[in-house]
């Protein structure tokens, strides 16, 4: 080992791991894309004069990268979230062991085990872009006579507040700052539907809201052939917002309802149906497309959760990977509950939240 201190030592495993651990040896453009980072990054953390200290959340992204030379398949580096129980085994005897060589380096210590180990980081999860890709995010906007006091919502009054306009606000906030911290050196954007022109529809889109108040949601599955639709509340009678719901139109056919209870004279939403596709973007094929859905506002945020939530995101993808290991259309119509008014993050491995899937 080349001498130099607990800082060199670190490098130069960095360095002997892109190198020697597999038969053939990772470029580092290769390593620099899978991790989301620069290549003048990558050689400044391998080298042993006055190397740079990864912080933590690089060191488990680099265990995860070497614990399967799946993280090179197709010739499209990335971190691979379906590891084998031995492939697990490796990970986490490689993140040891480069977080105790980084404290040794004298390093601020990071989060410890076990919570690192129970999820992954923003940056190796399901909302992470390993192209670097602008995203966008495109919401519903309310109708003028749903929304709040036009001191706040018309643009000529002195506290006019645009996100007022916006349909779904606690799943964009909750989206947008995920997204955020899992892109940081992708643009993201987001906006109402109205405001998306041919450049945004071209990047890695997300799409929150259904037929009611965004029209780009049912253009987009219609063009992925995706076999579900959303009843629309706006041409309903508001007493009967209990029959309106999710159709599958497959085979027999089917219809999901969300579940309302009459209470101290009001309807309380007890359970909503949620929809979640992601797949390849129709309108350029080098992104994606992902759709976050619910009958109500409630079961959008349901839907992201899934996928934001780090209790859960991790089986959650892996439940959807699972079942499109080649990157295709995957949709699953799910069930959001409600507990004393919160909105429950689903489960998808649990049989019983899931409603209704579909792939490409």
């Amino acid at each position: 080992m080349t001498g130099g201190g607990p800082s060199a030592a670190l490098a130069e495993r960095l360095r002997r791991l892109r190198l020697s651990e597999w038969s053939s040896p990772v470029k580092q453009q290769q390593l620099a894309r899978a991790l989301g980072v620069s290549v003048p990054l990558i050689s400044s953390w391998e080298r042993t004069t006055d190397p740079r200290t990864p912080p933590s959340e690089r060191l488990a992204a680099y265990a995860r990268f070497f614990a399967t030379q799946r993280s090179l398949d197709g010739g499209k580096p990335g971190l691979r979230t379906d590891l084998s129980p031995e492939e697990e085994t490796r990970r986490r005897q490689l993140e040891d062991e480069l977080l105790t060589l980084r404290d040794a380096a004298g390093a601020l210590p990071g989060p410890r085990l076990p919570d690192r180990l129970a999820n992954l980081p923003p940056r190796a999860g399901p909302w992470y872009f390993a192209d670097g890709a602008p995203v966008t995010i495109v919401c519903g906007e309310l109708p003028a006579e749903h929304r709040a006091d036009p001191a706040y919502t018309d643009p000529d009054s002195p506290d006019y507040v645009a996100l007022y306009n916006y349909a779904d606000l606690d799943s964009l906030v909750e989206l947008h700052g995920h997204v955020r911290a899992a892109n940081p050196q992708s643009d993201v954007w987001f906006m109402p539907a109205s405001l998306v022109t041919s450049d945004h529809l071209t990047t890695h889109l997300v799409l929150l809201g259904g037929v009611d108040f965004n029209d780009l949601t049912t253009a987009v599955l219609d063009s992925l052939g995706v076999p579900v639709r959303q009843q629309t509340r706006l041409t309903g009678d508001p007493d009967d917002e209990g029959e309106l719901g999710f159709e599958v139109r497959e085979g027999a056919g089917q219809s999901f309802r969300p579940v309302l209870h009459e209470e101290n004279g009001g309807r309380i939403l007890v359970e909503d149906v949620a929809h979640l596709c992601r797949g390849q973007n129709p309108y350029n094929a080098l992104r994606t497309v992902t759709v976050c859905n619910g009958m109500f506002g409630r079961g959008v945020y349901g839907a992201v959760r899934t996928l934001t939530d780090k209790r859960f995101r991790d089986r959650n993808a892996n439940h959807m990977w699972s079942r499109v290991p080649d990157a295709q259309t995957f949709s699953i119509l799910f069930r959001v509950r409600m507990v004393m008014g919160e909105v429950v993050t689903p489960d998808w491995t649990r049989p019983e939240n899931v409603l209704h899937e579909w792939s490409a």
